[in-house]
């Protein structure tokens, strides 16, 4: 007779594909749970949250309506002790389990929690693959054994011959393989936008039971009418709608800010992505079959956003698995500050961290140059402590779970690292975010100005990151032509722009 057995499933293992869940098996249970563990260690937006709990609760009676047993703990379930070990423990004393098996959790917390199991005394435990990921976990080490940074471009190439995608044989459909610098196109005034597809769901008794539970969340949310994926169709739905009214510009504009449109070309589909409702290769597959059959597409899109998943993703969990525990900690320029008290309200006179913190706050989500380029670029030149702005992202984004979320603050956006994920920081003046956006045409302050009552923030405090990190980073050739440019600057002027950044750092809460 095969032995009882209690499969664990995690809030982001929702991946109806999973070999685990083709036959019913009578021996075999299923367990999720709602857990104070899992929403308590960052506060989360509400909507991040809500989103999990729907999602899990709609794959638990998938699985039932398939035939499967499925023990589910709620938020408010008095048997839940909010601890997968000991929630199991307590279930395998009930039930007389003999096996307990979990699928490999993709953050190292709960990696190292969940080999607790192995402590309970005559108990089986097995470990298998999510079946989600193109790579495994330590592929990216392997790839780069020996080097001590990890080229983003050589990987992606990497992985598009391993796939074939956009392939022609061994070399790049369209003669190269990374079309960027057809990805960076302002969004003219007078474009048209499509609508995000949105869903409508009325979530208000899951938000009613999160805040009984006293859990603390951020951000603000329509119970009546949440609208992001809860089920696989809907992320399918999510894709098609991609494919079809999004797809024709969404390389063109892939970093284009707009106050206009919350979402504009994206697909927002990274939620769904990563609970592992959809996998990246279907997601890219059906991208690049639906662009190539449109005329109307042209090969920039399509490589835009094959890059995106194929490689960034992948890339950025492979550094994940390579760099863990000790990149959680690296502070590469010793910053130290708090995050300002508006990053949790949008309250700042700045209209681009305005337009980019209310959105995150009121939709849980901003797209990749809104992250990386007005909050990211922000926070690296007021030298933010990276844990305080690790917490603000991994809790503010419905998208955002540690593997994917620690290496884009620390490493692309806070250069926290060193350069193991970037060969320089990304920052810039208001010069980039006015050529990328609308937002400094009504902004209070002036992009074009560095000193004085109107100078935008980012033009001062640009040239100050640049001259007290200049013992780091002057040597780095990527960014050369910023100290040629700083050095070139008369003495009265470069006095008056650090002046001007020391009394902005000084007053961070007013600006």
């Amino acid at each position: 007779m095969p032995p009882k057995t209690l499969r664990l499933i995690l809030g982001d293992q929702l991946n109806l594909q999973h070999s685990w869940f083709q036959t019913t098996q009578p021996e075999v249970v299923y367990f999720l749970a709602e857990q104070r563990s899992e929403t308590d260690y960052v506060a989360h937006h509400i909507q991040k949250v809500v989103g999990f709990f729907a999602a899990m609760r709609k794959f638990a009676a998938a699985l039932q309506n398939l035939g499967h047993q499925v023990i589910y703990y709620a938020i408010d379930n008095p048997l839940n002790q909010h601890d997968f070990c000991a929630n199991i423990q307590s279930l395998v004393e009930k039930h007389g389990f003999e096996v307990v098996a979990y699928q490999e959790p993709d953050e190292y917390r709960l990696d190292k929690k969940l080999s607790e199991l192995s402590q309970i005394k005559g108990l089986t435990i097995q470990r298998v693959s999510t079946e989600h990921f193109i790579t495994e976990r330590t592929e990216l080490a392997d790839f780069f054994k020996g080097k001590k940074s990890y080229l983003m471009e050589t990987f992606y190439r990497h992985q598009r011959k391993k796939t074939g995608l956009l392939m022609e044989g061994q070399q790049p459909m369209g003669g190269q393989w990374n079309f960027d610098a057809d990805n960076r196109k302002k969004l003219p005034a007078q474009a048209y936008v499509p609508e995000p597809l949105v869903f409508h769901h009325n979530v208000t008794e899951i938000v009613n039971q999160i805040k009984t539970a006293g859990i603390q969340t951020i951000g603000s949310i329509v119970p009546e009418n949440f609208n992001w994926p809860t089920q696989r169709q809907e992320a399918l739905d999510l894709l098609e709608y991609f494919c079809a009214a999004l797809l024709p510009w969404f390389g063109s504009y892939q970093d284009a800010m707009d106050t206009r449109s919350w979402s504009l070309f994206h697909a927002r589909i990274s939620f769904a992505l990563n609970i592992k409702m959809i996998h990246p290769l279907e997601v890219c597959e059906r991208v690049v079959q639906a662009g190539l059959e449109n005329p109307d597409v042209a090969l920039h899109q399509i490589e835009g956003f094959v890059r995106q998943i194929i490689g960034w993703r992948e890339y950025m969990r492979g550094v994940y698995w390579a760099q863990m525990p000790e990149y959680a900690q690296l502070n590469f320029f010793n910053h130290t500050r708090p995050l300002p008290d508006w990053f949790w309200t949008g309250a700042t006179k700045m209209n681009c961290m305005r337009h980019a913190i209310k959105q995150s706050l009121d939709q849980a989500y901003a797209h990749h140059i809104q992250r990386l380029m007005v909050t990211g670029n922000f926070a690296l030149m007021a030298g933010i402590h990276p844990d305080a702005l690790d917490e603000w992202y991994l809790g503010i984004y419905i998208d955002a779970i540690e593997w994917v979320e620690i290496t884009n603050t620390r490493g692309m956006s806070q250069f926290a690292d060193g350069g193991i994920v970037g060969t320089k920081p990304y920052n810039s003046t208001a010069n980039y975010i006015n050529n990328m956006s609308n937002y400094c045409g009504s902004c209070f302050y002036q992009h074009k100005i560095r000193v004085g009552e109107k100078a935008c923030p980012f033009n001062s405090l640009y040239w100050d990151f640049y001259e007290r990190n200049r013992e780091v980073l002057g040597k780095n050739p990527r960014i050369g032509m910023a100290y040629r440019n700083l050095d070139k600057m008369p003495e009265s002027e470069r006095t008056a722009i650090i002046k001007q950044a020391e009394k902005y750092l000084n007053n961070l809460n007013d600006l």
